[in-house]
């Protein structure tokens, strides 16, 4: 007999079948190619150095040194310059040192530094290192440091490590220079006393001043007027009452002027220096005929509980 025909039916479900258990197949049988990375994974850092030997305590403090200097390097202009004088200073500040030795080093140092010496005075090392040559040079080399430092006066007054570089520099000058000094604080005498840092200059330069010098730097915390006119005020009256009655200026004014000029260096608690004790005698020399609102609140609530 011959064999049955298929039907078209039966054939359809058998290949279903044969595709349904082909893709149920494990993957141990399947023939996809698994991920094979290109390169060899990177060894752990932590590999690295157990490999590595061990840095002892000198040879980190020496690596630390050196990155500290790179750093410096690039934040400071006169790195080298600094290290320079730095090692000239722990020759030439001994006791045991022979003077001319150290006035060989005095004037390597300041030859080294000049022409920079204003750009450098700000800094905590070049500003001791500037005090010494300026103790021990001679008298023809701190003319020239005088005059460098100069027209920079007024900018070191108010950088917490030059302020005793001009200091210095005062105790040490002439009496031309000392006058010119005192001139250069024309209109600046207010602000410097409001600062922490220039206030120290503005006394300094009060105690080494004249009599006349001393009532020029007065009078320009006294009253607006009087730092426009102050060649009028007579050398002999040194009372603010004298001053006043003299030129006919109104107590009002020149209280609200002082009361505006004291208020904020009171505020700062900045309160030692004499040329600050003197205006504030002065100003209760005539606040006593001025209405209470013109006084300083400070004044007033301390008045309260005397």
């Amino acid at each position: 007999m011959a064999p049955k025909k298929q039907q078209p039916q039966e054939l359809d479900t058998k290949k279903r079948k044969r595709t349904n258990t082909e893709s149920h197949k494990s993957p141990s049988n399947s023939k996809s190619t698994k991920f094979v990375p290109s390169k060899k994974p990177k060894p752990h850092s932590d590999d690295k150095d157990k490999n590595k030997t061990p840095l002892t305590g000198r040879e980190r403090r020496q690596n630390a040194k050196e990155l500290s200097e790179a750093r410096k390097k690039k934040r400071k202009r006169h790195f080298t310059l600094e290290q320079d004088l730095a090692r000239l200073w722990e020759k030439m500040r001994r006791h045991e040192i022979a003077k001319d030795e150290r006035s060989k080093l005095v004037t390597e140092a300041l030859t080294k530094m000049k022409g920079k010496i204003h750009e450098i005075a700000g800094s905590h090392v070049t500003s001791r290192v500037l005090q010494t040559c300026v103790k021990h040079c001679s008298q023809a080399e701190r003319d020239e440091v005088f005059e460098e430092l100069r027209p920079h006066f007024l900018t070191l007054a108010y950088n917490a490590y030059a302020v005793h570089l001009v200091k210095k520099m005062l105790d040490n000058a002439s009496k031309k220079q000392l006058t010119g000094f005192i001139d250069n604080l024309r209109g600046h005498v207010a602000p410097l006393l409001r600062h922490m840092v220039g206030s120290v200059v503005v006394e300094h330069a009060y105690e080494l001043a004249s009599a006349a010098q001393k009532q020029g730097l007065l009078l320009e915390l006294y009253s607006t007027e009087l730092q426009l006119f102050k060649d009028l005020v007579p050398e002999k009256e040194t009372r603010l009452l004298d001053v006043m009655s003299k030129l006919g200026l109104q107590k009002g004014s020149v209280s609200r002027h002082m009361s505006s000029v004291i208020q904020p260096i009171l505020e700062k608690g900045i309160v030692d220096h004499s040329i600050l004790h003197r205006v504030l005698l002065e100003y209760f020399s005539i606040a006593d005929k001025v209405p209470p609102s013109l006084l300083p609140p400070t004044i007033l609530v301390g008045s309260c509980y005397s």
